[in-house]
């Protein structure tokens, strides 16, 4: 298999017994991310419809190949649109509330903290989204924070997967990474030597292509099917 640039990589098959999982897709509605962006491009100026808003995204999540923040910015503001700005004023709208978590996270995390898998999470998330997470009674089931504000690294960049590596001590064959992207999920895990597996929820589309479905190592419709994955590629 090849990464974003075309670059080969390898992956040594094993056991897997560290489970990496993104929070936003993945633990909590991503509608969240979503509505906080739309918010903080009207209060800049931004005038578009709801429906354009929602056509540009819809862009994003089919591509699976940019940064939703960049092209959001640029097709509703215009290319001289402040990023840095845009995403200070986001953050403030970035908080996840509870009826956010997705119904199937707690029993799925309890049961593979059950079957004996270490759990931990690479996210490209705020310092405080520990906050909801300790709130809705998450923080307990991680072990490894990989979290981008905390460590300086952010998604895409396979150092923040090696880094959270490095972080747990472990292997990156014994691992396997799940998330709601290609871009920022799958294909940089990969590249760190991780094991991917691919929600079809949150920023993923609503109808992948067979060379989409093609990138990761599996591919999963709701949380709750992880455990039975997991066991197949180990």
């Amino acid at each position: 298999m090849t990464d974003r640039d075309g670059r080969y990589y390898r992956r040594v098959p094993g056991p897997i017994d560290h489970v990496f999982l993104d929070i936003g897709g993945v633990l909590y509605d991503d509608r969240v991310y979503a509505e906080a962006w739309r918010r903080a491009l009207r209060e800049a100026g931004g005038e578009f419809s709801d429906a354009r808003f929602d056509e540009e995204y819809a862009v994003c999540r089919a591509g699976q190949d940019r940064s939703f923040r960049v092209h959001l910015a640029t097709a509703l503001l215009g290319a001289d649109a402040d990023i840095d700005a845009l995403e200070a004023r986001a953050g403030k709208y970035w908080q996840y509330p509870p009826s956010a978590l997705h119904a199937d996270v707690v029993p799925t995390l309890t049961e593979l903290r059950g079957a004996g898998y270490r759990l931990g999470v690479i996210a490209n998330q705020p310092s405080q989204v520990r906050v909801a997470m300790e709130r809705d009674g998450l923080v307990g089931f991680f072990e490894t924070w990989g979290v981008s504000d905390d460590l300086g690294l952010h998604k895409p960049d396979p150092l923040l997967f090696t880094r959270t590596l490095e972080l747990a001590a472990v292997e990156p064959g014994r691992t396997v990474m799940v998330g709601d992207r290609l871009d920022y999920d799958m294909r940089p895990a990969a590249a760190a030597g991780m094991r991917t597996v691919w929600i079809l929820r949150g920023e993923a589309p609503d109808d992948p292509t067979p060379a989409q479905l093609a990138v990761p190592d599996a591919v999963i419709e709701e949380l709750q099917q992880l455990p039975a994955v997991l066991e197949e590629l180990s």
